[in-house]
C-alpha cells in the first residue's frame, strides 16, 4: 500500500492542476467567480 501512495499523489496533482486548466479556459466562470470573491467584500 506505501507503494502507491506516491504515485496517487502525482496523478491527484495532475488532475488538480488539469481542473484549473480548464476552468480557465472558461471566461465568464471566472469572471463569475470573481464576482462573487469581489461581492464579499
Amino acid at each position: 500500500m506505501k507503494s502507491l501512495r506516491k504515485p496517487l499523489g502525482y496523478a491527484a496533482a495532475v488532475l488538480a492542476l488539469l481542473a484549473v486548466f480548464a476552468l480557465y479556459t472558461q471566461p465568464d466562470f471566472m469572471v463569475t467567480l470573481a464576482d462573487q470573491l469581489w461581492a464579499c467584500f
